[in-house]
């Protein structure tokens, strides 16, 4: 996917003002109040970005999805995410071994492509390609994009522990702080 620019919508990524969140994950928050994650020093990098539930319902929505599915799409916490191999050596990802750790160190497994997959087909639908990889081999300077899905209540704190191997080597790294979106934006004084 080289030379291609990420879907992350420019308007987000324009308005962001960065901050540190932990070692190794930079905090951003944008104008209409939406965080973003993104890992830092790190040859495999990932970013996270908030999506509400209305903006995953239309999504889903538009694409003819019947009411029952987008429903259940909204009801996940939901990131559109950003994968870059940053380094000079293939890498491979598998999301079937990431997982959201809650501050209760429950490790919550994410919903995968290829679960979804499964069930969407159940319906008779596919957009496959709004969702991340369930794997992937990048080589250097690739990356990937796609949403990704973790069943989390609204507002819900965890750390996203995630994996990649290179050279014969398993590597992990965590995004600390991430945060499913909430189910609202609050209203700032002066809006309506």
């Amino acid at each position: 996917m080289r030379g291609m620019k990420p879907f992350l919508p420019t308007a987000l990524l324009v308005c962001l003002v960065a901050g540190p969140a932990a070692a190794g994950t930079l905090k951003s928050t944008n104008a209409v109040g939406l965080s973003n994650w993104q890992s830092q020093n790190t040859p495999f990098s990932l970013q996270l970005l908030q999506l509400m539930p209305d903006n995953v319902r239309a999504v889903y929505d538009n694409k003819g999805f019947p009411p029952a599915l987008v429903a259940q799409m909204a009801s996940y916490c939901v990131f559109g995410t950003v994968a870059r191999n940053l380094s000079d050596a293939p890498l491979s990802y598998d999301v079937a071994d990431w997982r959201a750790v809650t501050a209760d160190g429950v490790r919550h497994k994410l919903r995968t492509k290829t679960q979804w997959l499964k069930i969407w087909h159940r319906y008779g639908v596919d957009f496959g390609w709004s969702i991340l990889p369930a794997a992937q081999t990048f080589q250097p300077g690739d990356w990937g994009q796609g949403f990704t899905t973790v069943k989390l209540p609204r507002d819900t704190r965890f750390d996203l522990d995630y994996s990649w191997s290179q050279n014969g080597k398993t590597h992990h790294a965590v995004l600390k702080g991430v945060q499913c979106a909430p189910a609202h934006l609050p209203v700032k004084p002066g809006q309506p």
